[in-house]
């Protein structure tokens, strides 16, 4: 007789089982134990096969979640739990330091702590490994919670088995992760060299610091391409199909000559190291890579540790200006409104607006909004600028960086919404096309517009300061687009590090009694704006080669200032008398009735019968300049101020200097200040002693002390 049996026979095409008739004859017993180990063995591969493809995609879901979630390092795996609900996922972050994701303990332990070792399993043979804080408290209660934990005294991962949740008290093991062997935890990786194709590009072996960050050594690159910038992209070569990089600065203008200098350049908004494919010097007017280098696959580098904030905006059409500024635009009849979005400090302004020039984006002669946040509310202020200073009386005239009504015209723009979060300003408002105020720059539809923006700090009286950050090429928009533009990316902010400021100057020669005083550039962070804390108006006084020195003066003498600051009051930016008063900021002519009353002018001001202050050292112009094509935003670049200052040019009349006599006394405070009778912030303190003798054994008292500190030291050292 035969039979017909079923048997489960595999689909390779499907990985899956499926039933076909098969013929056969009744099998005897031999057959039958054949037939049956047969079947055990067809069943066992298959088991093994569908534990393959269930482990293939559990691998494939945790990998799909890394990839869409953001990079953070090596996996290590899961805590495992054992006791008082212990849980999280673990991350070598670099091979000092772990990130605990989602990490979960009830807080009951009795004397728990983070635990490592290099035994074989967790035991009391370890060490503490300090909290996120850096302490070695024992561990309170988590929820949920994402944080770091840095190896002590330097141990590397490497060296370790293990990281454990451990109670000291009982010796339990509340929960672990396993260290794999022979792991190699991320680093910085080296990648190759620029390719050297045009324009003198080259550098040395680049570095990855970390998934968004890389540091180019020895770059070079001649500056004279048209539009040429720091690109990345996808595919085997370079090619227009790509996008920006801020520059070391931030910056998106076409880049700057370099010559064998270190820079550091992030991927913007949350672009890693793993999307891209190349990095190139790619000038997007002629279309043509003057260098590149290519991105290794399967980089090992540590998480980036910048935070990154999505840019949000109402508005159809983004443009990303520098990478902590944003504008965004929508027209809709005679009116346009902006928004502005900006990663900017409390006290810091943002300005957009239409460029003084019909074929460049020129400051001067510009229409532009000045938008800021205070405690209470936010502002737009229309401003006009008919010069790169503050603004100022001339003539009777107010020029300058001035509002629109205080140089007869109207504030044409709207406040809409405002609203600071996460450290970054975000402020609608809108302005017709056409404004009826004369002094507004159309906003044209049928052709580009120059622009023009910056962001700086406030100054006290919340106008805007000298500007920190501003374009150097040329900004061009086209507002009434067919279909939506957008270029902006999220925002990016890592950890800043201290500003190392110039040495400061003082003065504290009792034989000198004559101060050369003159005008020179204020030096970015490391000048004025780090050694006073005080914003700038871009230019400080120099005195006897030193910028803003602090004077020592003793009482009873006399002293001679020999003031070379500009006596030319039709200029708003170079007339700059000095003064002597008790008050820090100066710019005396600028203050309110009100104001002056509070202020005791020392030197320097006689009043007209009127009442009206009138300067008294308003000397020639006598200025240490930048030389010709220099961006002063290098200013920082500088390790000292001296050779800040030797790359200055200094231009000055040959007319004789305005003479400020003083002869401090017993009325005077202690400290003054010297400063402009015009500008405010450029000068600094005098102090007022009753005795030089007082302020040497000061200084020597102070020597005595560290030599006697230095002499303990090298006694201990030899015991």
């Amino acid at each position: 007789m035969t039979l017909t049996r079923h048997e489960g026979v595999l689909c390779h095409c499907c990985n899956c089982a499926v039933a076909v008739a098969v013929p056969v004859s009744a099998p005897t017993g031999r057959k039958l134990a054949a037939l049956q180990s047969r079947r055990r063995l067809r069943q066992q591969l298959l088991l093994a096969l569908v534990a393959l493809f269930l482990f293939g995609f559990n691998t494939a879901a945790t990998e799909g979640e890394d990839e869409d979630g953001p990079y953070r390092g090596k996996y290590l795996g899961k805590l495992n739990s054992y006791h008082h609900q212990v849980s999280g996922d673990v991350y070598a972050v670099n091979e000092y330091t772990f990130l605990i994701v989602g990490f979960n303990y009830d807080g009951n332990g009795a004397d728990t702590f983070f635990w490592s070792g290099a035994s074989n399993r967790p035991g009391p043979q370890g060490f503490i490994v300090p909290d996120e804080y850096g302490k070695t408290n024992i561990l309170d209660r988590y929820h949920n919670k994402d944080f770091t934990l840095t190896l002590p005294d330097r141990k590397k991962m490497t060296e370790i088995k293990w990281l454990a949740v451990y109670d000291l008290n009982n010796q339990n093991n509340f929960g672990d992760v396993y260290i794999p062997e022979e792991f190699e935890p991320p680093r910085t990786q080296v990648g190759g060299t620029f390719s050297k194709r045009n324009h003198n590009v080259s550098s040395s072996t680049i570095e990855i610091l970390d998934s968004k960050t890389i540091r180019i050594k020895d770059f070079t690159y001649d500056g004279r391409g048209k539009r040429t910038f720091f690109w990345t992209g996808v595919g085997a070569q370079p090619s227009s199909r790509g996008s920006k990089i801020p520059d070391e600065r931030g910056y998106l203008d076409p880049i700057r000559s370099y010559n064998k200098e270190t820079i550091v350049l992030e991927l913007p908004g949350d672009k890693t190291i793993f999307d891209i494919d190349w990095i190139s010097i790619y000038d997007v007017a002629d279309k043509e890579n003057y260098g590149h280098v290519l991105i290794p696959d399967g980089l090992n580098v540590p998480p980036s540790l910048v935070k990154i904030t999505p840019y949000e905006f109402s508005l159809p059409n983004c443009r990303q200006l520098h990478k902590d500024l944003q504008v965004s635009w929508e027209v809709f009849g005679p009116q346009i409104t902006f928004q502005l979005s900006g990663q900017v400090a409390k006290t810091d302004y943002m300005s957009f607006g239409i460029s003084g020039s019909d074929t460049a984006s020129q400051m001067i002669g510009a229409d532009v909004v000045v938008a800021y946040i205070d405690d209470i509310r936010g502002y737009t202020v229309d401003y006009n600028i008919t010069s790169l200073a503050p603004c100022v009386q001339v003539l009777g005239q107010n020029k300058g960086v001035c509002r629109d009504d205080v140089v007869g015209g109207l504030d044409s723009f709207q406040l809409n919404t405002y609203a600071r979060k996460d450290g970054i300003n975000t402020i609608s408002f809108r302005r017709t096309l056409k404004s009826s105020d004369d002094g507004d720059k159309e906003i044209f539809l049928d052709r580009s517009n120059y622009v023009v923006w910056a962001f700086g700090q406030l100054d006290s009286n919340n106008e805007p300061a000298f500007h920190t950050y501003y374009p150097k090429s040329d900004i061009i928009i086209d507002f009434n687009t067919t279909e939506p533009v957008n270029d902006c990316f999220s925002f990016t902010k890592r950890a800043e590090t201290p500003v190392q400021i110039w040495e400061r100057a003082r003065i504290t020669d009792a034989t000198v009694r004559t101060f050369n005083a003159y005008l020179g550039p204020s030096g970015g962070l490391r000048g004025y704006q780090g050694i006073t804390g005080h914003v700038s108006s871009g230019l400080a006084w120099y005195i006897n080669g030193y910028m803003i020195p602090e004077l020592y003066l003793k009482r009873g003498l006399t002293y001679t200032f020999k003031v070379r600051g500009g006596n030319n009051p039709h200029s708003p930016e170079h007339y700059h008398p000095l003064v002597i008063t008790d008050d820090p900021q100066g710019g005396y002519d600028r203050l309110s009735d009100a104001k002056q009353s509070e202020i005791r002018v020392l030197a320097g001001v006689e009043f007209t019968r009127r009442g009206r202050p009138k300067p008294t050292a308003a000397g020639p112009l006598c200025l240490s300049r930048y030389p010709d094509h220099y961006d002063r935003r290098l200013d920082d670049n500088f390790p000292t101020f001296k050779k800040f200052n030797r790359s200055l040019i200094n231009i000055c009349s040959d007319e004789p200097p305005a003479l400020l006599e003083i002869t401090p006394n017993i009325t005077w405070p202690d400290t003054v200040y010297y400063n402009s009778f015009t500008h405010g912030n450029m000068g600094w303190k005098i102090h007022i002693v009753d005795s030089y003798t007082k302020l040497r054994n000061a200084g020597h008292s102070l020597a005595t002390a560290w030599l006697t500190t230095l002499s303990a030291l090298l006694i201990v050292l030899a015991l």
